[in-house]
């Protein structure tokens, strides 16, 4: 298994294109009052949209959405939650393959 850090920032809305694996994919993540959202599209395929992102818990739970590997937030002080304002420091977003 290989890990890819993905580099984000700290606002509270951003979307973005990347490379992860072989997948055109693009990101949106965004804050919302109830948490830290992500909507994920792969090769044109919506995989998910609005889906919560919690610490170490993958954002993509179901292998039949065909999404190739995995994506997740990892607190790197402690088991929070992501917040916008720790993302790309307090907060990674890792692409697990």
């Amino acid at each position: 298994m290989a890990f890819q850090v993905i580099p984000i920032t700290a606002v509270p809305s951003q979307n973005f294109t990347i490379l992860l694996g072989t997948q055109n994919c693009a990101l949106n993540i965004y804050q919302l009052s109830t948490g830290l959202y992500c909507d994920i599209v792969a090769d044109q395929n919506t995989i998910v949209t609005a889906m919560i992102c919690l610490n170490l818990v993958g954002l993509v739970r179901e292998a039949y959405l065909g999404f190739s590997g995995q994506l997740f937030f990892y607190d790197t002080e402690g088991t929070d939650d992501p917040y916008y304002t720790g993302l790309g420091s307090r907060f990674q977003l890792v692409y697990q393959s």
